[in-house]
């Protein structure tokens, strides 16, 4: 009977918190109402601050304040939510100057992809451009980016992700540096192979070439092999080339299928990485800022202040949207220590109401957010 009074005491204490939770947010919509009419930003940050801080002083303990502090951000935050929405029904968006397309244009376009003929790299743009693309590669993913930004190119091929190592860091970093935009993406089931010279043998083998994710892909496979040297190489499709060019058959190369082809080499061992469903997958950058009308993914990239909750309050903003958040990643920032900047897939296109209500949210709520496609 005890417990039972306590239980209906806190369900009276909760019927008035819900009473006045929608009396505030009544008064956030008249807020809301007037920085429409008077073009002022949704967050104030130093209010919000200010009135942390109030609020704290009201309490006398500090677990309860750090409980309302906790609280009201969450109440806040949603205050804010509701005046996006509300800017949002009144066709006030935030600028998002992509253009939609019904088609992204593939016809006589100038292609290019890091590394050399064999690589995996163009083996995904073989199959997302065809075999007849008129296609050029470069040594390095930065020389790829300036390609395109530089109007050499008119698309770029670039390796962002595999199921087994990870994510190609560099290319998430040149992605903020350049204006290059994501318009797509392909997938590649990876087969690696021990590929070396005709006539070479396993027994043979003194030092293995490639490229640090193929060499991580393949890491089991190596670690029977002990007494061989192994050393990380620019590119899978390179390591082949240099051991064709090279000509000694102590020497062995891990790439795919395509680039033992392409040299002339002999497949050693094949399916070496040990996962059978490995894949890589690869985006197509264009420098322009365009999205297929049907594009069902969104990246973005930002940059969040030190606080409290930062995080935990800006992916509120996919959440409240009802939005399927797919990935996020952080990379440090360079020249400013223990700095993190957040990538973030989700799903929707930026045509999407709920999309754009979403960005709204994020571009207030962080630092440099940039949309690195749509795709």
């Amino acid at each position: 009977m005890e417990l039972d009074e306590y239980r209906q005491e806190i369900d009276r204490i909760d019927a008035e918190i819900v009473k006045l939770y929608e009396e505030r947010m009544e008064v956030s919509e008249k807020v809301a109402d007037f920085k429409i009419r008077n073009g002022k930003n949704v967050l104030d940050r130093a209010r919000e601050e200010q009135k942390l801080s109030k609020i704290r002083s009201l309490t006398h303990s500090k677990f309860n304040a750090l409980g309302v502090t906790e609280l009201f951000e969450q109440i806040m935050a949603m205050s804010r939510k509701k005046q996006y929405a509300l800017m949002q029904e009144r066709g006030i968006y935030g600028n998002t100057p992509f253009i939609p397309v019904d088609e992204l244009y593939t016809d006589n376009v100038r292609v290019v992809f890091q590394g050399v003929n064999g690589a995996y790299s163009e083996a995904a743009m073989v199959k997302y451009f065809g075999e007849d693309v008129n296609a050029h590669s470069v040594k390095s993913f930065r020389e790829a980016m300036c390609a395109i930004a530089e109007g050499a190119a008119d698309y770029a091929v670039l390796p962002i992700e595999n199921s087994s190592a990870g994510i190609v860091s560099e290319n998430y970093d040149l992605l903020t540096e350049y204006e290059n935009y994501i318009v797509a993406e392909q997938t590649i089931k990876i087969d690696n192979c021990l590929m070396g010279l005709p006539g070479a043998t396993l027994e043979g083998i003194k030092n293995v070439y490639s490229h640090p994710m193929a060499l991580m892909q393949s890491a089991k496979f190596l670690e029977d092999h002990a007494d061989w040297k192994i050393l990380s190489y620019d590119n899978t499709a390179m390591a082949a080339k240099k051991i064709r060019d090279e000509g000694d058959p102590g020497q062995a190369a891990i790439a795919g299928e395509r680039a033992a082809k392409v040299y002339g080499l002999e497949i050693l061992a094949r399916n070496i990485n040990f996962s059978d469903g490995n894949s890589t997958r690869f985006i197509i950058v264009k420098n322009q800022k365009v999205f297929r009308r049907d594009a069902t993914k969104i990246s973005v990239c930002f940059e969040l202040p030190h606080m409290s909750g930062s995080l935990y309050s800006c992916l509120s903003h996919i959440i409240y949207n009802d939005l399927n958040m797919t990935k996020i990643e952080s990379r440090p920032i360079p020249d400013r220590p223990w700095e993190y900047r957040f990538f973030l897939d989700f799903e929707g296109n930026l045509m999407d109401p709920s999309v754009k209500n979403a960005l709204r949210g994020l571009r207030e709520e962080t630092r440099n957010m940039k949309i690195l496609g749509n795709y």
